[in-house]
C-alpha cells in the first residue's frame, strides 16, 4: 500500500493567487487551508515564506496552525493563518504558504492614495491647448497609459496658492509645467517666478518644466534661467520639432520623469483579431503585438505610431482593371501559378469592430455639430 505521505494535497483557499492593497498600519490575516492526507509519521506543517525567504518561529509574523479530521483517520483539513501588522513599507511583499510543493500565493502592495498620475499645468493660449491635448494627452494616457489631470490656470502665481490648487497637486504624483511664449510673457512670471518655484517645490516632488526649442522670447528669460541653475531640484525638459515622434529622446526622458508604470495585460486579445486573424491596421491592438504570441506579430502595424508619427503609404497602387466581365472565382489561379492577394475584401467590413483602435481622431467642423 502507497505511503499516505506521498498523497498529493489540496488547496481550499486561497483557489488563486491573491494582490491584496491594504492600507499602512493595518493588520491583515492570510488564510492558507488544505485538505491532506496523512499518517502519523508525517503530519502535515505549513511553511510561509516572505519573498522567497523562510520565516521561521521566531519571525515577526503571528502564524497559527489549525487540523481538523475527516471522515477517516487518514483524511483531514489543515489550516495556517499568518498575522502581518504593516506599520512600515518594509512589512509589504509577497507571502507564500507550502505544503508538499503545494504553493498559494498574496502579494501586499501600498498604495500612495493618489488618483493621477501626472497634473498638467499650461495657459489657455490656442498653441498650448493644442499641444497639450493632441500631442502630450494622447501619448501618455492612450500609448503608455498614464491617467492625467489638465488644468490650464497658473500653478505657479504671485501670490499664496489656492485651496484648489493644494488638493489638485496633492492628487497627482508629479506635475509638468509647459513653459511656453505665452506662458513666459506673463508680468508675474519675469518678476515672481523665483517665489512662485520655492512655493511650488513644497507641494510637488521634482516638477517637470518642458521648454520649447526656437522660443521667440529672449533664451535668457529670468525663469528659464533659475531652472537651469536648479536641475538637482526639478526636470527640464527640451522639445524639439523632431520630437513628434513618439520614438525622440524627448519621450523617452519624459517617461523616465514620470511614476512607473506596471501595466497587466489580458492574456485574451480582439476575438476577431486572434481567431479571423485580421490584418486590418484599424483593428490591430497595440502596435502589431498580440497579447500570448512569443514574438512580435509577422504582418506588423503599417503605421503603429498612429496619428503622431510620420505616416508611409499603406495600401499600394491599384491593380489594373479586368476586361472580363466575369468576375474570377477566389478558387482560379493567376496566371504563372500565383494566386491574387492584392485585391481588397470589404464583404465584412460591417461587422467588424472598430472600437478596438483609440489613438486615432475625429475631426469634426462647426458645421457638423
Amino acid at each position: 500500500m502507497a505511503d499516505l505521505c506521498d498523497v498529493a494535497p489540496t488547496i481550499l483557499t486561497p483557489l488563486k493567487n491573491q494582490v491584496l492593497v491594504p492600507a499602512l498600519d493595518s493588520k491583515v490575516a492570510l488564510n492558507c487551508t488544505f485538505s491532506v492526507a496523512f499518517e502519523a509519521h508525517c503530519p502535515p506543517a505549513v511553511q510561509w515564506l516572505k519573498n522567497g525567504h523562510l520565516l521561521g518561529n521566531h519571525s515577526l509574523y503571528d502564524i497559527q496552525e489549525v487540523f481538523w479530521g475527516g471522515a477517516n483517520a487518514s483524511e483531514g483539513i489543515v489550516s495556517s493563518v499568518l498575522g502581518a501588522n504593516l506599520t512600515s513599507i518594509q512589512d509589504y511583499g509577497t507571502f507564500t504558504c507550502t505544503l508538499r510543493n503545494l504553493r498559494a500565493s498574496f502579494t501586499l502592495q501600498r498604495t500612495d492614495g493618489k488618483l493621477y498620475d501626472a497634473y498638467i499645468s499650461y495657459t489657455s493660449s490656442p498653441e498650448d491647448r493644442k499641444f497639450v491635448n493632441f500631442i502630450l494627452k494622447p501619448q501618455l494616457e492612450n500609448r503608455h497609459g498614464y491617467k492625467l489631470l489638465l488644468d490650464d490656470r497658473d500653478v505657479l502665481p504671485n501670490s499664496e496658492p489656492s485651496a484648489d490648487l493644494i488638493m489638485n497637486l496633492s492628487r497627482c504624483r508629479r506635475l509638468i509645467v509647459v513653459l511656453s511664449d505665452a506662458f513666459l510673457g506673463q508680468a508675474w512670471c519675469r518678476h515672481n517666478f523665483r517665489e512662485g518655484l520655492w512655493r511650488l517645490l513644497e507641494l510637488s516632488r521634482r516638477p517637470i518644466f518642458i521648454t520649447f526649442e526656437g522660443q521667440t522670447r529672449n533664451p535668457l528669460h529670468p525663469a528659464l534661467r533659475l531652472l537651469r541653475q536648479h536641475r538637482q531640484v526639478v526636470t527640464l525638459l527640451l522639445w524639439r520639432p523632431g520630437s513628434v515622434t513618439p520614438s525622440s529622446d524627448f519621450w523617452k526622458e519624459l517617461r523616465l520623469a514620470l511614476p512607473r508604470k506596471v501595466h497587466y495585460r489580458a492574456l485574451v486579445s480582439d476575438p476577431q483579431t486572434q481567431l479571423q486573424e485580421d490584418k486590418d491596421p484599424m483593428l490591430t491592438l497595440h502596435g502589431g503585438f498580440l497579447e500570448g504570441r512569443p514574438g512580435p506579430d509577422p504582418d506588423p502595424d503599417p503605421d503603429p505610431e498612429g496619428d503622431l508619427g510620420v505616416r508611409g503609404p499603406i495600401f499600394k497602387d491599384l491593380p489594373p482593371p479586368r476586361m472580363s466581365p466575369i468576375p474570377e472565382l477566389p478558387s482560379l489561379k493567376a496566371s504563372g501559378g500565383e494566386t491574387q492577394r492584392n485585391e481588397i475584401d470589404v464583404s465584412d467590413l460591417g461587422s467588424r469592430n472598430y472600437g478596438a483602435r483609440t489613438d486615432f481622431y475625429c475631426l469634426v467642423t462647426e458645421d457638423d455639430m
